[in-house]
């Protein structure tokens, strides 16, 4: 299949649904590795499988810490980060805590996220912050986005899947001017074709987070006539 490894490279293949088995882990790590996915993202409890079966690929294993409501303590989200790292995770979507930003609390927000990436890079691995932009107004998306970049993560993320919508292109043009051209912007939720990773890149996004990774790849094969 002549598909377009560009595209393909931005994907975190992903499953994060609660009844995902051990069968549906080992089939994403297969289509990450035939289709040169940029990552899988998987729940923390199959990251060492992941880690196994892509084991010397470039193919990065993805988990994610205080999933999917952000509200557990730092404590437990490092604690969640480092688990998964020891397991072979290269890259932590943390949520952020929605409910400190929302009511005020930015030094809570900051330091929350400051304790992952200090303790995610001291060995190796990057993390984004899941900002659940369904949850906010621009105004605080825009601050939670500033947070994010100030405490050091490499990316912000639009959303978990988990909340009432996904991403919009209107988002992810908001997020990309508030961290500007240097830092990540993962789109996620509710991307299923290779039109909408087109108009979330557009938008500024530099990495997509899907679970329709396959379709969406196979629509640009045959877009180029294979």
């Amino acid at each position: 299949m002549n598909f377009d490894r560009s595209i393909a490279r931005l994907i975190d293949h992903t499953i994060l649904k609660p009844e995902a088995t051990r069968a549906d882990v080992n089939k994403l790590c297969a289509e990450a590795l035939r289709f040169e996915f940029a990552s899988v993202c998987v729940n923390p409890f199959w990251t060492a499988l992941a880690a196994a079966e892509l084991r010397g690929s470039s193919v990065k294993v993805c988990t994610v810490a205080g999933f999917p409501l952000g509200a557990t303590s730092t404590h437990a989200k490092t604690a969640e980060a480092l688990a998964a790292i020891r397991d072979g995770a290269h890259e932590i979507d943390m949520v952020m805590n929605v409910g400190a930003l929302k009511g005020g609390e930015k030094d809570p927000v900051y330091s929350d996220i400051r304790a992952l990436v200090q303790a995610s890079s001291d060995r190796g691995a990057i993390v984004k912050v899941i900002i659940e932009t369904a949850l906010l107004t621009d105004e605080e998306k825009v601050l939670a986005c500033k947070l994010a970049q100030q405490a050091g993560a490499a990316f912000v993320k639009t959303s978990t899947g988990f909340a009432k919508s996904g991403a919009t292109a209107a988002d992810v043009h908001l997020m990309r001017r508030a961290v500007g051209p240097s830092m990540g912007v993962k789109a996620s939720g509710g991307i299923r074709t290779l039109e909408d990773v087109r108009t979330m890149v557009a938008a500024g996004a530099t990495r997509i987070g899907a679970s329709a990774s396959v379709g969406i790849i196979e629509a640009t094969a045959a877009a180029q006539g294979s």
